[in-house]
């Protein structure tokens, strides 16, 4: 009996031993597959932001100092309207009340980071979405128009915080609670409104377009969740209802002559609808 246990117990110490070796080189393949797409991550971003060529350096350096000396109207004539805020903060629909909304949105902080930004280091080409200052505060087309200020002052969150409080009292009482309003899409059918309840949880209404957001709202679908696509501010919104699922996209960043928005109806996996859309404000 001696003899048969200490066997068993050697047969059982080469199988944990087998068990071990094969862990281990799970452990290790494991280890090369997440270097190998670590690199492959660093390589798409490298390849994707290129170096400031010198023809695109010169308008950097001049809206560098054309930021750095309050020059307002030189700033102006180089955006391309409208601009758009954070929603629910209006668009800045020309030069004129650019001008008028400057100090509103080029605070102290944003004018430091522009100003000692060096246009070889720290703007970047991102290809046919246009060129970057550091992560995407400002984006500029490569033929230097101004279109994208991804950044708040603290002026513009108190506004913000302003126009929730004025717009929660004027929707319908079923929708008036909610952290933050992300946007409101109208396509040739539909309104759509979505809002941030809190906990990444978001929140679908929509109403036909004869119908005001004051009105009860034909569809609400809550637990949707937020996607981002890239660095330049492009995101969708996914929500789901049985066997279908309600698609948002928002393209700030876009090619030139497509639509700003889009809603993509499914029915499983089969498109049942599909429709641009335009951002509008309350």
């Amino acid at each position: 009996m001696g003899r048969i246990k200490n066997v068993q117990s050697k047969f059982k110490l080469s199988i944990d031993c087998q068990v071990f070796r094969l862990l281990i080189k799970k452990i290790e393949a494991m280890k090369v597959k997440i270097l190998f797409f670590g690199m492959l991550l660093f390589c798409f971003n490298w390849m994707s932001a290129q170096d400031l060529k010198p023809e695109y350096q010169k308008f950097i350096k001049s809206f560098i100092e054309n930021v750095k000396n309050s020059k307002k109207e030189a700033v102006a004539a180089i955006v391309v309207y409208p601009l758009k805020r954070d929603y629910p903060i209006p668009v800045i629909k020309n030069k004129a009340e650019f001008v008028k909304r400057y100090n509103e949105i080029f605070d102290a902080d944003l004018i430091n980071e522009i100003s000692k930004s060096d246009p070889a280091k720290d703007w970047s080409q991102m290809g046919w979405r246009g060129i970057m200052l550091n992560q995407g505060t400002i984006w500029i087309t490569e033929e230097g128009g101004l279109f994208a200020v991804n950044y708040q002052s603290k002026f513009e969150a108190n506004l913000s915080t302003k126009i929730i409080t004025a717009t929660k009292k004027a929707l319908h009482p079923s929708l008036s609670k909610f952290e933050a309003p992300e946007c409101v899409l109208e396509t040739s059918k539909f309104r759509v409104r979505i809002d941030d309840l809190g906990n990444d949880n978001y929140r679908y209404a929509s109403w036909p377009l004869k119908k005001a957001m004051s009105e009860e709202p034909d569809l609400v679908i809550t637990n949707g969740k937020w996607f981002q696509e890239g660095t330049g501010g492009n995101h969708r919104f996914v929500f789901k209802k049985g066997q279908y699922t309600y698609e948002c996209y928002v393209a700030p960043l876009r090619e030139k002559g497509t639509a700003p928005a889009s809603l993509t109806i499914y029915q499983r996996e089969k498109v049942i609808l599909s429709q641009d859309a335009k951002i509008v404000s309350e």
